[in-house]
């Protein structure tokens, strides 16, 4: 004869009262936990975030203290410095921008 779903060994497995706790268990720590894997794969990307932008500022500010030094070394720096960066001329004299284009 043909075995119920009740008298089959499959419920009796799952209607275990260890098996039901642990599938609790588990549900709760993997999403509803305040260290669930959830939150700790959430906090593992922003570290990575983090970590690279601690990469970018520390090559900006080793980039800007060159420039500071640079402008530090006298009149001549700074005044080629104005004319690079913000496009300064002396009286009288043109200025010719040229842009190129992107392929």
């Amino acid at each position: 004869m043909k075995k119920g779903f009740t008298e089959s060994g499959i419920y009796k497995i799952i209607s275990n009262k260890f098996v039901i706790a642990s599938v609790l268990f588990l549900t709760w720590i993997i999403f509803f936990d305040e260290n669930s894997i959830v939150e700790h794969v959430e906090s593992k990307q922003q570290l990575n975030d983090l970590v690279q932008q601690k990469a970018y500022y520390k090559e900006r500010i080793a980039s800007d203290k060159q420039k500071l030094e640079d402008l530090s070394l006298g009149k001549e720096e700074l005044e080629k410095f104005a004319r690079e960066q913000y496009l300064m001329s002396k009286p009288g004299e043109d200025v010719f921008i040229v842009i190129e284009e992107e392929k």
